[in-house]
């Protein structure tokens, strides 16, 4: 972590850990206020994540007007990220700088974790006195409005193991989880777009997800998770060709493994990946969920 991190009140950057969210399964409930729009369903949090640092911007940073953010070093345009600034009023002062275990667009929920923590660190950077459901809910509906996820911002700022049992932020949705820490594997073969499926009918994915989600309340263990997202994955037509391979080969080997929504990723518990011959990421299940960081 950032020995920089701290307070903003006395100048200094202030940091943010923000942990990846693996979706196994999930139902899209569209509403007119983002902040009630998202979706049910559950996955799993991970220890490999996202800091975020907002500092205090230098006067000719940004000379388009734009506010400046990064990741791993790299200028990006990140919507939510720019919302969650303009909404707490700071997008000409601040600089967002995100560093990520994780590549962004495979289904990790960078976005949201930038979304989140950029909130959390320029909450605490400029004094802007908002509380934490505020921040959570702030980042969730800008995400929500960018179109670039539904429930990973919530699931971030709780931790574990999360099942959204009604979408919505803060006040408004409702969550539970699977008390669990595990082994997680993960290996990655590129991106989906979650604008362009959820552009489409998504009937399939709202009936296969209501299933998964019942299994999963029925019977809340972090097997029955991932093989309800594997059937939730099949019956909702979002498997390629190469998740379907990897996934079945870990499937043959005695694992539990299923696609992560949405993006060409496989995650697998313990070290599934590995007894199948895959050259896999590892890490675990995160019990936190985001913070600011000393």
């Amino acid at each position: 972590m950032s020995e920089e991190s701290g307070s903003g009140t006395d100048g200094r950057p202030s940091t943010a850990f923000v942990p990846g969210h693996v979706t196994g399964f999930f139902s899209p409930c569209p509403a007119a206020d983002p902040a009630i729009a998202g979706s049910r369903g559950a996955g799993f949090t991970l220890t490999d994540g996202v800091e975020v640092t907002v500092r205090m911007t230098d006067a000719d940073a940004a000379p388009d007007g734009d506010a400046v953010v990064t990741l791993d070093g790299d200028r990006i345009s990140m919507p939510p990220v720019e919302t969650v600034l303009d909404e707490l009023g700071v997008a000409t002062r601040a600089r967002v700088d995100a560093e990520s275990d994780l590549p962004l667009g495979t289904g990790f929920g960078v976005s949201g974790a930038m979304a989140l923590g950029a909130a959390l660190a320029a909450n605490d950077r400029f004094d802007c006195a908002r509380s934490a459901n505020d921040l959570v809910t702030l980042a969730h509906r800008a995400e929500v409005e960018a179109g670039t996820g539904l429930g990973d911002v919530v699931a971030q700022a709780r931790g574990g193991v999360p099942i959204r049992l009604d979408p919505g932020a803060p006040l408004h949705g409702r969550l539970d989880g699977v008390p669990t820490t595990r082994r997680v594997e993960y290996v990655t073969f590129g991106d989906l777009s979650t604008a362009e499926v959820l552009a489409g009918d998504t009937t399939p994915l709202v009936r296969a997800g209501d299933t998964a989600l019942s299994r999963l309340i029925e019977r809340p263990t972090l097997p029955t998770l991932v093989d309800a997202s594997r059937r939730f994955a099949r019956d909702a037509g979002l498997l390629t060709d190469r998740v379907d391979e990897t996934v079945t080969a870990v499937v043959d080997a005695g694992g539990e493994a299923s696609m992560a929504m949405l993006g060409e990723t496989v995650f697998a518990l313990d070290s599934g990946l590995s007894d199948a011959g895959f050259d896999a990421e590892a890490c675990r299940t995160c019990d936190a969920g985001a913070h600011l960081t000393d």
